[in-house]
């Protein structure tokens, strides 16, 4: 595609390929509306105006076109789907890029992982880009399948769709000047690294910040987005299937804040990408609250383009690439039409496009390898009569750290279903060392049988709670059978699995199939008594020792306000 030719058809001297007349389009350069024609040249926007001469027209008097939306920090591998179903899933919905961060998979597979990733997300149409994984794994409290230095992360640069360093989940590490984290941000430093610090203020901030971070999708508090703001980071308001922060930031975004404001779901689960829809139900929402339609649909165009530098992207306008998609009206956000660089790749929420499968997928399956578990290693003495009980409840990232009085049962603490607080096992399953960390938890209330997971963030060892040791070690040894993935027991009998090969994170198959799979779960585990809107996705970060307060790992309980590793017992009374 020469320039000459561009130019010529912007001039009408040549035709384009593509029209989109009569629409009217989203300008988020001046937050209006403008009618006219849209024409496109190859994969490019040539030319916004009055145009008529082009192989293809498409008259959408009436409709409105926008630009692409962005996500601006996804892992994939949390949708439970490949890239290429993830594609066929979001794209229909009006995404045509996400930025990713592979450290779900890198902590699995560690650089074979990313390779996997970065191979399975290649040709296919939309734009896929990553910030390479800086937390693998995300503190020295946990085991991973890998571990990554600045050694293993540099030869990925040389990627045109690696864009810099992903979420900095290791705050202490920046503020003690660890020397490896310092390292990363050093070497970084003129590359974009995004950042995680919840609630991280003051001079804290200040020291974070001064080591490059320029972003933060952690932000659950309107004062907390304020400072970190005000101190120049970019705010990510993230609302996704476990964590919804929307509601608690929506004040943030006024006439001079906005432009310093990006939208990202962090985490996606298959059943909301088919209820919800992706980044188009976040625009939804913010219509909802109040919030100017054009103004949203720039906080997930043009303002993620310009914090991560995509020149190309983001925007209608000339020079920038055909990514477009065209809605009814600006209320639902339903798209009736998606384009990708010109070509038509979504018609009224169905896919246009098939992928060819990876064929590199060498250390990304077979990844389940645990030691042999025994009764013995999942039960626990009792040494003292009270004891720490990490507290969970729906839609939040965040524990509370309770003390409570243990039910011990001949010399063993066993689960207490009338007071809700059941045992949490956590197994290591990379390497076989046979780890395995044990403590209870508050808010589940399953009243009988045991639900697991291989999906654990961000280490991935498999994680299960239940209300009886038969049925949390029949949940766990399934899942090494099938290769990881999410199961449920009850009385010594598996009463449904959902496989995931891949890593234990993904499955090839469709969205809507793991959906189905997925409702299944969760019907049978609110059989069982639970009252979590989504228990799988609350139990898959039970076991983060970033965030706060309470968690658990293959090697214990973390106090994630101290970052140490303390006692079942150490109550402190």
């Amino acid at each position: 595609m020469s320039l000459r030719e561009r130019i010529e058809v912007a001039k009408e001297e040549r035709e384009g390929d593509v029209i989109l007349k009569d629409v009217k389009i989203v300008n988020v350069f001046d937050n209006s509306i403008e009618e006219g024609d849209i024409i496109i040249y190859e994969n490019e926007i040539v030319g916004v105006g009055k145009y008529n001469k082009a192989k293809e027209i498409y008259n959408l008097k009436g409709y409105y076109a926008s630009p692409g939306l962005i996500d601006s920090h996804i892992h994939i591998e949390s949708t439970f789907l490949t890239p290429g179903e993830f594609a066929k899933a979001v794209i229909p919905q009006g995404t045509l890029c996400v930025i990713a961060d592979p450290h779900e998979i890198a902590n699995v597979s560690g650089i074979r992982g990313i390779k996997y990733i970065l191979n399975a997300s290649e040709n296919l149409p939309m734009d896929i880009f990553f910030m390479l994984p800086s937390c693998v794994p995300s503190s020295p409290y946990e085991n991973s399948g890998a571990r990554l230095n600045i050694e293993h992360l540099y030869p990925f640069l040389s990627n045109g769709r690696v864009l810099g360093l992903g979420e900095m989940m290791n705050y202490p590490g920046v503020l003690n000047c660890d020397v490896d984290v310092l390292r990363k941000l050093e070497y970084f430093e003129n590359k974009i690294i995004d950042g995680h610090a919840p609630f991280l203020l003051g001079n804290n901030l200040n020291a974070y910040i001064t080591g490059g971070i320029k972003s933060d999708h952690e932000c659950t508090n309107l004062p907390e987005a304020r400072e970190k703001l005000k101190k120049g980071m970019w705010i990510m308001i993230r609302e996704g299937s476990a964590a919804k922060d929307l509601d608690a930031l929506f004040p943030l975004i006024d006439t001079n804040t906005y432009p310093q404001i990006l939208l990202c779901t962090d985490d996606r689960h298959p059943k909301d990408l088919i209820k919800e829809g992706h980044i188009n139900s976040i625009l939804k929402k913010l219509v909802k609250k109040g919030l100017d339609p054009v103004l949203s649909i720039r906080l997930s165009t043009l303002n993620p383009s310009r914090y991560f530098n995509l020149s190309k992207i983001g925007a209608i306008a000339p020079n920038y690439y055909a990514n477009i998609v065209v809605f009814s009206d600006l209320n639902n956000f339903e798209p009736l039409l998606v384009f990708h660089k010109g070509n038509l790749v979504a018609k009224e929420g169905i896919p246009m496009f098939s992928y060819e499968r990876t064929k590199s997928e060498g250390g990304v399956k077979n990844t389940v390898n645990i030691k042999t578990l025994t009764y013995d290693k999942v039960r626990i003495k009792a040494l003292k009569e009270y004891i720490n009980v990490i507290g969970a409840s729906s839609n939040s990232l965040i524990t509370e750290k309770y003390v409570f009085k243990a039910n011990i049962e001949d010399g063993y603490i066993i689960s207490d279903t009338k007071r809700d607080i059941l045992k949490i096992v956590v197994v290591e399953r990379h390497k076989a060392t046979g780890n395995v960390g044990i403590g209870f938890i508050k808010g589940f209330k399953l009243k009988s049988g045991a639900i697991a997971s291989s999906i654990a963030h961000d280490h991935h060892n498999i994680v299960s709670i239940g209300t009886n040791d038969k049925d949390i070690l029949l949940s766990i040894s399934i899942l090494e059978s099938y290769g990881g993935g999410i199961s449920v027991a009850k009385d010594g009998k598996i009463l449904h699995l959902l496989s995931l090969p891949y890593g234990g994170l993904m499955t090839d198959r469709s969205a809507k199939e793991v959906n189905e799979e997925y409702n299944k779960l969760l019907f049978i585990a609110k059989k069982l008594g639970t009252e979590l809107e989504d228990p799988f996705m609350t139990l898959s970060f039970m076991a983060l020792p970033v965030i706060p307060h309470l968690k658990i790992t293959d090697i214990g309980l973390v106090d994630t306000d101290t970052f140490k590793v303390i006692s079942i017992f150490d109550t402190g009374g």
